[in-house]
């Protein structure tokens, strides 16, 4: 029997691991904290959160080595316990012990799929708090994303994950990802007119944090210590396999429960494997009917996300957009200082 991501999400509440939440009861920091940037030579751990990374690995540590970093994998990144990358334990011990360890300058997660909602709680936040690093990851690493956001205020990085894929990721997404984590160049993403959420756009601009990540996690995770607070953001979100009526219900389900209330606008990434029937709103249509009456600016067509051509963008720095331009720009996400 074949399990859906969304069935999975849906059993995160009961299967979830929030006893375990080293350094929760400190406040985060009021500021965004930029990590320092990656430099030739630094340690960084490869960690899997969620899934099992497949053959696919070896090519995205290839890539990292060629920026030459020195790729180290956690102890379970090779583990299996059912749908997930080895035991809640095995998996947090991996997540720990990367943001525990002072000569690791970056963690980068093998692969998404589902599973960093069940562990996510145990983040040991003071860890995190005593020296940031780079973290990179996306889709359901959204989660651990807005865990380090709202507990530590730590500036992390939307973009692949190291289990590559060659067919939909190249040179230019590989120098995207290189630039974002390794220089202090800001990261200006431009409107692609071939991706279908394009067609989404509300006239104006806007200056906010951004904020989000994969819309099937914020929304799932709406309500938990992961969701970030988004008053003041630019809310960026994208999504894979996911039908136009499942955008709308869960922009409905935010909305309804004030979380778009007081955002500054909407940088909207790739609408990936999106089903089209006949007669019936497509994604974009079903987005624009949700968040063109929000009264901020809407930019679609971002190559953020599950789709070919995906580009890294830092979340938790000051982005701008500028709808008529057709240009999100960011501020970069590290530091130069060591």
């Amino acid at each position: 029997m074949t399990i859906s991501r969304r069935t999975l999400l849906g059993a995160a509440a009961v299967a979830g691991s929030g006893a375990l939440v080293p350094g929760a009861a400190q406040a985060a920091p009021r500021r965004a904290v930029r990590p320092p940037m990656l430099r030739p030579g630094d340690r960084v751990r490869v960690i899997a959160p969620g899934s099992a990374p497949d053959t696919r690995l070896a090519r995205g540590i290839e890539i990292l080595r060629g920026f030459g970093l020195e790729v180290e994998l956690g102890a379970h990144v090779n583990d299996k316990y059912g749908y997930l990358a080895g035991t809640d334990e095995a998996r947090l011990a991996d997540l720990n012990a990367a943001f525990r360890d002072p000569g690791i300058r970056g963690v980068f997660a093998a692969r998404g799929g589902y599973g960093t909602q069940r562990i996510v709680d145990g983040l040991d936040l003071a860890a995190v708090r005593r020296d940031p690093r780079v973290f990179v990851g996306f889709s359901d690493l959204t989660a651990l994303s807005g865990r380090l956001w709202r507990g530590a205020r730590l500036v992390s990085f939307y973009g692949p994950m190291v289990n590559w894929t060659d067919s939909r990721t190249g040179p230019v997404e590989i120098e995207s990802l290189r630039k974002a984590v390794m220089t202090t160049e800001p990261v200006v993403l431009t409107r692609d007119p071939a991706e279908p959420s394009a067609a989404v756009q509300v006239p104006g601009t806007a200056t906010g944090t951004l904020l989000g990540g994969n819309l099937t996690i914020l929304q799932t995770g709406y309500g938990t210590r992961d969701f970030p607070d988004l008053t003041g953001a630019i809310l960026m979100f994208e999504d894979v396999d996911e039908a136009p009526y499942s955008y709308d219900r869960m922009l409905t389900q935010l909305r309804r429960a004030g979380a778009l209330d007081r955002i500054k606008g909407i940088a909207i990434g790739q609408f990936t494997n999106a089903p089209v029937t006949a007669g019936q709103w497509t994604a974009a249509q079903a987005v624009q009917d949700r968040v063109g009456d929000l009264g901020v600016p809407v930019l679609g067509g971002l190559r953020i996300g599950h789709g070919n051509g995906q580009l890294t963008v830092p979340l938790g720095t000051k982005a701008t957009i500028d709808a008529a331009a057709g240009t999100l720009t960011i501020a970069p996400g590290v530091t130069d200082r060591a």
